[in-house]
């Protein structure tokens, strides 16, 4: 597992990997400020500052680092957003480029890619709101935060680099069979989301490291590059 991190590490450097990874991060860091200036319009929009200018300060200060913190935790499910769109192409330069010996994987559908993407998002948004109230309990947040994405995010990443080379059942099989390497996984993703600007480029590690993963635990090594 370790190796497979490393190696995905090397390849979000490789030049190959910086178009996905500049389109991954312009797309995030545009919905996070659409967001961040969209509620925090909204909020004082609905508070009536009776015609108090420093009330209004006051307010859009204390709104402010509010949104800094949930904005925070919600880089997960934004990035799993976005993963959607570039796991196919993610996970073939890294198939491309470490393992021209197997047989390519296989491209999903987009409107079944986009469907999934989706749904998981959701389920992510769930977690991390839960996460985002746990902040209030001293010492529980951080766990609840690790455990909750690194469950999630090593679930949904396996499968996606697991579903090009097998049926989803078949994906999902094999995921609980290796369950306890897949979570590990996960926590080292949910490591990397907790790491502020380096958490924008998620998907890439994410994807790239699935992918080594799965071809380590399927039998597969790399070619030397």
């Amino acid at each position: 597992m370790i190796a497979a991190a490393l190696a995905a590490l090397s390849d979000i450097l490789r030049p190959e990997f910086r178009a996905v990874l500049w389109k991954s991060i312009g797309l995030t860091v545009v919905l996070l400020i659409a967001v961040w200036f969209g509620l925090q319009g909204l909020l004082l929009w609905l508070v009536d500052t009776g015609g108090w200018p420093w009330l209004e300060t006051v307010i859009a200060i204390l709104t402010g680092i509010g949104l800094v913190i949930g904005l925070g935790l919600l880089v997960a499910p934004v990035a799993a957003l976005f993963a959607g769109l570039f796991t196919d192409e993610i996970a073939g330069l890294v198939e491309r480029q470490h393992y021209p010996q197997d047989p390519p994987g296989r491209d999903l559908p987009f409107a079944q890619s986009v469907l999934g993407t989706l749904a998981f998002t959701l389920v992510v948004i769930g977690v991390n709101l839960v996460c985002l109230i746990l902040l209030l309990v001293p010492g529980v947040n951080l766990v609840a935060f690790l455990i909750g994405n690194g469950y999630l995010l090593g679930r949904e990443y396996f499968e996606a680099a697991a579903v090009r080379f097998r049926p989803r059942e078949e994906a999902k099989a094999l995921r609980r069979k290796e369950g306890g390497t897949v979570f590990l996984a996960g926590l080292v993703i949910g490591l990397f989301v907790a790491i502020p600007i380096v958490n924008l480029a998620t998907p890439l590690f994410a994807t790239a490291f699935m992918v080594h993963l799965h071809k380590r635990l399927t039998g597969s090594r790399p070619v030397a590059v």
